[in-house]
């Protein structure tokens, strides 16, 4: 009987020993945790992506349930919310720009379960959490590049709705473009919508017939615009240059990885204070980057590049911040 006591608190202790340690099959098996997220466009269009991409890459290394739903309405976002948090999700994830009311209600009524949603408000305690893309750092520096490359002078800006997480990315963009060419003017427009590639190619046709020949690519369409007239693009958070070669010179790039891997540890250790998760979008936090110049590496001029890694190089040290100006961007005077 001694021996067989003896053998079974080795067993314990072996186990024990094995979930400290992280032993697959057992502490991972454990740690997996319900994540859910609602959006009101496609899989496809930029912003969301970042986050689904995240999420997957989560789910991908078994650290996570991952359930989702795509164009979702906003007369129907509290709905899919209060089904999912019902269901048992222990983090949420969205976008709450036009839903805040309805999401921060469902946020109350369910103070146990995690919401990390894009959000212009501030966090709301105990479980509410607020990010946005964050990433002007590299939105200026692609404005170095779009005003070094452009011959006119002039440069079209195409934005989704004239709210702080797009403003201050194009007043960043427009700041970077003045470092290189003070004579830059610039012509802006919003088309009010987060998915509209056929307007976003609409407006950005008629800055081209204005004399634009660089255009800042904040929504699906515009590049379409800018390759159909040979005119050269900026892209904004996720990569296009391989279906736009010769078209998209660079991009800010908005990765969610370093903030969705925050939320699940937070959720993991059992915490849930609000927070604003913005500064997990820095570069020096890897949550934004400027693009590779891939195909445009060798038709941008050395002098320029240069100037533009130097300014890359101070942001990352700290020795140079990008403004945030989260006002409505203008038009140039004509």
């Amino acid at each position: 009987m001694k021996v067989r006591r003896q053998a079974i608190v080795r067993s314990l202790a072996l186990s024990a020993a094995a979930l400290a340690l992280g032993a697959p099959g057992l502490a991972f098996a454990q740690a997996k945790i319900k994540v859910a997220a609602a959006y009101t466009v496609p899989y496809e269009q930029a912003w969301v992506s970042r986050l689904h991409k995240a999420l997957k890459a989560a789910e991908a290394r078994g650290e996570i349930e991952y359930k989702s739903t795509e164009n979702v309405t906003n007369a129907d976002y509290e709905r899919v919310l209060r089904e999912y948090a019902n269901g048992g999700a222990q983090l949420i994830v969205g976008e709450a720009f036009a839903v805040e009311t309805a999401s921060r209600k469902v946020a109350k009524d369910f103070p146990k379960t995690a919401f990390l949603m894009g959000s212009s408000g501030k966090p709301q305690q105990p479980n509410f959490s607020v990010f946005d893309n964050y990433i002007q750092e590299p939105a200026y520096l692609t404005g170095m590049i779009a005003a070094g490359m452009s011959k006119t002078h002039k440069i079209g800006m195409v934005g989704g709705f004239p709210i702080p997480e797009v403003n201050r990315l194009m007043n960043a963009f427009m700041a970077g473009a003045r470092e290189i060419d003070p004579k830059t003017t610039f012509s802006v427009t919003f088309i009010n919508s987060w998915f509209d590639p056929p307007k976003a190619k609409e407006a950005t046709l008629a800055m081209i017939d204005q004399g634009a020949d660089v255009l800042y690519a904040e929504r699906f369409g515009v590049s379409d615009a800018a390759k159909e007239r040979g005119k050269l693009a900026i892209g904004n958070v996720i990569d296009n240059q391989p279906q736009y070669p010769d078209t998209i010179m660079a991009t800010a790039l908005w990765a969610m990885e370093p903030s969705i891997d925050h939320a699940i540890a937070q959720v993991k250790a059992g915490k849930l204070e609000a927070e604003d998760y913005a500064p997990y979008s820095l570069m020096k936090n890897k949550g934004s980057s400027l693009a590779p110049l891939g195909t445009f590496e060798k038709k941008i001029p050395a002098e320029l590049v240069a100037k533009v890694k130097a300014r890359e190089a101070e942001i990352l040290s700290g020795k140079f911040a990008v403004k945030v100006d989260n006002n409505t961007p203008k038009s140039s005077p004509k």
